[in-house]
């Protein structure tokens, strides 16, 4: 058995994660790393999970990618916006990560 989380579960986390309008305050005690809860609590004015300051119309997953050597997996996050806008960022996922959670968010721009 390959050792951690697989493209579909990180896809599948990922999707759940996210919803269509963000996470819920439960996945954000639950599934989020020590290092991207802190990073929220200083930076008050926007959600670092989101990249945004405002709850998106809409949330999309793209592809998840794995690198096993590195020990983490990535997906693009798509937010959908009033006026056919998007923005995009890239969520990681650590593959030993137990309970599976995001380590990462790098904000596009």
């Amino acid at each position: 058995m390959p050792e951690g989380h697989t493209a579909d579960q990180i896809g599948r986390f990922l999707v759940r994660f996210y919803g269509d309008h963000g996470p819920s305050d439960h996945d954000r005690r639950h599934h989020v790393s020590q290092v991207l809860q802190e990073r929220q609590q200083v930076n008050t004015e926007s959600d670092v999970l989101l990249c945004a300051q405002n709850e998106p119309q809409d949330i999309g997953i793209g592809p998840v990618t794995v690198a096993q050597a590195a020990g983490v997996g990535w997906a693009t996050v798509t937010t959908h916006w009033g006026s056919d806008k998007t923005d995009t960022f890239t969520a990681y996922v650590r593959l030993d990560s137990r309970p599976i959670r995001i380590d990462d968010v790098i904000c596009a721009g």
